[in-house]
């Protein structure tokens, strides 16, 4: 099937643009690839030290160059629900690399913050730049060079762009990554947005939303809405970095079990000691990455990615922008409705067809692109399939069926939910925003309003709860960008502006903050840059401005005169005492050398 026109001409665009930075990444890693196993040029002292406590077994295997070593870089931790599973793992994964010969061992640790502990709390200030952190730990744990290959084991938002950056920056290694699967469904999503709801409005107490709250996260396993977790193990799958079919298996199942020693095989026959090496690098190209945000968009992904798929793409030398996102998303059609898109859950998603029906209705139409490397050994035709095991607890695959299980979730491509992914690029005299319009009634995709100003969440919801919005509003919350305060997520906000819209008035969210993957019913022109903090436009607003956002013409403009913009003064604020706490002290180099929303709010030297 030909590549449909508009997929071509923005994958043309994206490698041209990065032909130089691709080209001096590739030439890299292969020169590394050239040089052989890693651990085969260390000293003896070294070598000792790199297998000291392992068993007399594995010492023999690693005193020579034959036997792979498969590294594994693990984000377990056991108060995340996501990656609680993973404790387990390791042993898994070892024994499966003796099966075949191998040895395997824990490179290191990264660390693993949920977003759901830190929403709306101090902590929340660390969570972007944890990505970079996490890149960095796990480049630590392979830098001992001990490895013919790794294994990467995250789920949550900022983990898995973090691993693969880490995985990128050693691009010569083969890399699968292994996801651990959601959690069983609990109560409905619409039961649990109510309840939210009935608590903001003052209707019931702590005691109810509690009990709400637990009832939905309630197990191991990832949340299962279609937030940021869920759509980086959609990324994983169809940008060919995991098993087919092994994104949403849940937990503590014999099928997750085997496809976990599935994919530490796996790692270790794609290694250069075999014949099918296949290098992460190499995996990851500009047809790879624009395959990622085509997944984006045909499931209605987060937001967040709009950032992260801008760093992991640098991390290969692949300069992505966020108008190739957004001319993407004009063609992508939407073919899945999965919370906060729709009613249902990834549990309800999979059992529906799940990502192999989805990648099979994208690549018959051309707007997928099927001749790309994966890990499986296939082009990506090779993960239009769902697994399952045999009789003897292997995993096998068959074909997706030719039907959906459940159109109201997962729709063939004839029956899509919208002719495209409802994310799209605002820009105007405030600067460019993203915006997420999937969840978004469609009498509210333009929104005219006048200005509040806030710079915190709490000062806004001070002024809900004190009753001062009494009509349309267009609620600024600045000086929340990466520089200012490391850029936290706003979903405190969810809430009181779904009660506002509810009231019947016309409500948009204009920040350069962050909402992520469940953003949902509200407008909200997000990730604005540049950001108060760094002199941008939005620091000009005053209350009362008129501004407009516009999710069709993608505008996004204060009503005001260019001379009278000119002649203001822009605002400022004190953000001290953002910057001290629960370790902000400790991130004072990053918040000072990020770079902006639109190229990947990474430290990293550009």
């Amino acid at each position: 099937m030909t590549i449909q026109a508009r997929i071509g001409e923005v994958t043309e665009r994206i490698a041209r643009r990065s032909h130089d930075s691709r080209s001096i990444y590739l030439e890299r890693i292969r020169a590394a690839a050239d040089k052989g196993p890693q651990r085969s040029r260390l000293a003896c002292g070294n070598l000792a030290h790199g297998f000291a406590a392992c068993a007399p077994g594995d010492k023999a295997a690693l005193s020579g160059d034959v036997a792979p070593n498969l590294g594994i870089i693990t984000a377990y931790n056991d108060m995340l629900s996501a990656h609680q599973p993973y404790e387990r793992y390791p042993d898994l994964i070892r024994q499966a690399a003796h099966e075949v010969g191998a040895v395997a061992q824990v490179a290191g640790g990264v660390p693993a913050m949920c977003d759901g502990v830190t929403q709306g709390q101090d902590g929340m200030e660390l969570s972007l730049f944890s990505r970079d952190i996490i890149a960095m730990s796990a480049a630590v744990g392979l830098s001992h060079q001990m490895f013919d290959a790794a294994v990467f084991m995250g789920i949550c938002d900022k983990i898995v762009p973090g691993l693969l950056i880490a995985a990128l920056s050693f691009g010569h290694l083969p890399a699968i990554f292994i996801p651990a699967g959601p959690m069983t469904t609990g109560i409905s999503n619409d039961e649990k947005a109510k309840t939210r709801q009935l608590y903001a409005e003052g209707k019931i107490g702590r005691a109810e939303l509690l009990e709400s709250e637990s009832k939905s996260y309630h197990g191991p396993g990832t949340c299962t809405f279609y937030g940021t977790a869920n759509s980086n193990q959609m990324l994983m799958e169809i940008m060919g970095l995991h098993m087919p079919g092994a994104s949403f298996v849940n937990p503590g199942t014999p099928l997750r079990e085997a496809l976990t020693r599935e994919a530490a095989k796996r790692a270790l026959a794609i290694t250069a000691l075999g014949n099918e090496f296949t290098p992460v690098g190499e995996v990851i190209d500009e047809k790879a990455v624009v395959n990622g945000v085509i997944g984006l968009h045909a499931t209605g992904g987060s937001t967040n990615h709009t950032m992260h798929l801008v760093a992991m793409a640098y991390a290969a030398g692949i300069k992505l922008t966020w108008d190739d996102i957004s001319e993407l998303s004009d063609v992508v059609p939407l073919l899945a409705r999965v919370y906060p898109n729709g009613k249902a859950d990834v549990n309800h998603f999979q059992a529906a067809g799940g990502l192999g029906f989805l990648i099979r209705e994208l690549l018959s139409e051309g707007y997928l692109h099927q001749d790309v490397k994966t890990v499986n050994g296939t082009d990506l035709s090779g993960y239009t399939v769902e697994a399952g095991l045999d009789s003897t607890g292997n995993v096998v695959r068959t074909p997706v069926p030719e039907i959906s299980g459940d159109e109201n979730v997962v729709a063939p491509f004839a029956k899509a939910f919208s002719p495209n992914g409802g994310l799209k690029v605002l820009s105007g005299n405030l600067g460019k925003a993203v915006i997420k319009i999937s969840a978004v009634a469609k009498e509210r995709h333009v929104i005219e309003a006048p200005a509040r100003v806030f710079h915190s969440q709490e000062d806004f919801l001070a002024a809900f709860s004190n009753k001062e919005f009494t009509g349309d509003l267009a609620a600024v919350v600045r000086f929340m960008g990466p520089k200012a305060c490391g850029m936290p997520e706003l979903h405190k906000l969810t809430p009181a502006l779904g009660i506002l819209q509810d009231r019947g008035h016309k409500v948009a969210l204009i920040t350069d903050g962050r909402m992520s993957g469940a953003s949902g019913k509200i407008p909200a022109a997000i990730h604005l840059t540049p950001e108060a903090a760094d002199g941008g436009p939005v620091a000009l607003i005053r209350d009362g401005d008129m501004i407009r956002v516009d999710a069709v013409t993608g505008e996004l403009t204060v009503l005001v005169e260019d001379a009278e913009l000119a002649a203001r003064t822009p605002a400022t604020q004190d953000m001290s005492a953002h910057h001290v706490g629960v370790g902000r002290d400790l991130f004072a180099a990053f918040r000072a050398n990020v770079g902006s929303a639109d190229t990947g709010a990474h430290v990293f030297d550009a």
